[in-house]
């Protein structure tokens, strides 16, 4: 600092590398005597004299938040809004649970039918469902945890990237956002002003929502989807298992079991189509018929390779 104020350049010299290293950009503004007042906001400014954060002073990770005017949405009539992060972790959960109860429903029912196709006896069949249940709990739990743990350490890895061109290319990533909202349908002077706006609000927010897609704050949990997949499988794999020891014959059992997995299908679709808002019908269609294609295909297979004992 002290080499700085001896070789402070005489006015109108051109001052060497100490305004261009804070903007990036060469200028002929003379460098001024103290690392404090090259650091002021009237230092680096746009053309519309609007301060624009140095990196020396962190960029824009490095100012004060200017406070949001609203804090949540007011949605009109008919329409739902998650009203916290808790409520998206909680959907993203349910989803999990549903699919994991309808693997459980079609697998064990599969694994059950496929092996009364070559043998009906109740010990046999309790042994397969009850093999069908433990892998298949286990596998989807443990799919499930590994694939989401990558996808959240992809989220974190690309969000760090993005915290450094924040603090290191202030500018680059202005523009970047006014791009991002031109695209959107608005023009030059009002994307500029809705992206400096946003940036001075959550710089790395706006970012991550309108560049990434990922909302910095509900990154996905890898422990969530594995819990909440393990006993959804758990509990609709119970559903085929329990009817099959039912003390009747061999045709009613497996009538049953059809009806008892039908049904558990048309329900998990039902909820399935009211999570993502599609129509129920197609997707209550679409459910049961895969399902009960899936036990059947199990069965034939079962019937063709089996031997009865």
């Amino acid at each position: 600092m002290t080499n700085n104020c001896a070789s402070q350049p005489k006015s109108g010299q051109l001052a060497k590398g100490a305004s261009s290293a804070i903007t990036g950009k060469s200028t002929t503004r003379p460098a001024k005597g103290t690392e404090h007042e090259r650091s002021l906001p009237d230092s680096r400014t746009d053309a519309s004299g609007s301060a624009i954060p140095t990196r020396i002073q962190g960029g824009w990770l490095g100012i004060e938040q200017t406070p949001a005017i609203r804090e949540a949405i007011t949605p009109h009539p008919g329409e739902i809004h998650n009203k916290s992060n808790e409520s998206s972790k909680a959907l993203n959960s349910l989803r999990a649970a549903v699919l994991g109860a309808n693997d459980g429903i079609v697998s064990v029912a599969g694994t059950i039918l496929g092996v009364a196709g070559a043998d009906n006896n109740p010990h046999a069949l309790l042994i397969a469902g009850v093999a069908a249940i433990s892998a298949g709990a286990f596998s989807m739990a443990g799919g499930e945890y590994v694939s989401v743990s990558a996808q959240r350490d992809t989220e974190k890895s690309i969000l760090e990237k993005e915290r450094w061109e924040l603090i290191n290319l202030p500018d680059e990533e202005l523009d970047e956002l006014t791009q991002i909202y031109e695209t959107k349908g608005m023009t030059h002077p009002t994307a500029y002003k809705a992206a400096y706006e946003a940036m001075h609000h959550d710089a790395l927010r706006a970012h991550a929502l309108e560049e990434l897609n990922i909302d910095p704050n509900e990154l996905t949990n890898p422990w969530h989807a594995g819990i909440s997949s393990f006993f959804a499988f758990l509990s609709g794999g119970l559903i085929p298992l329990l009817i099959s020891q039912i003390p009747a014959t061999f045709t009613v059992r497996v009538m049953l079991i059809v009806a008892a997995v039908a049904f558990a299908l048309l329900l998990t679709g039902f909820v399935s189509a009211q999570i993502v808002g599609t129509k129920r019908r197609t997707a209550i269609l679409r459910n049961v018929i895969m399902g009960l294609s899936t036990m059947l295909f199990a069965w034939v297979i079962g019937h063709i390779f089996g031997v009865t004992v």
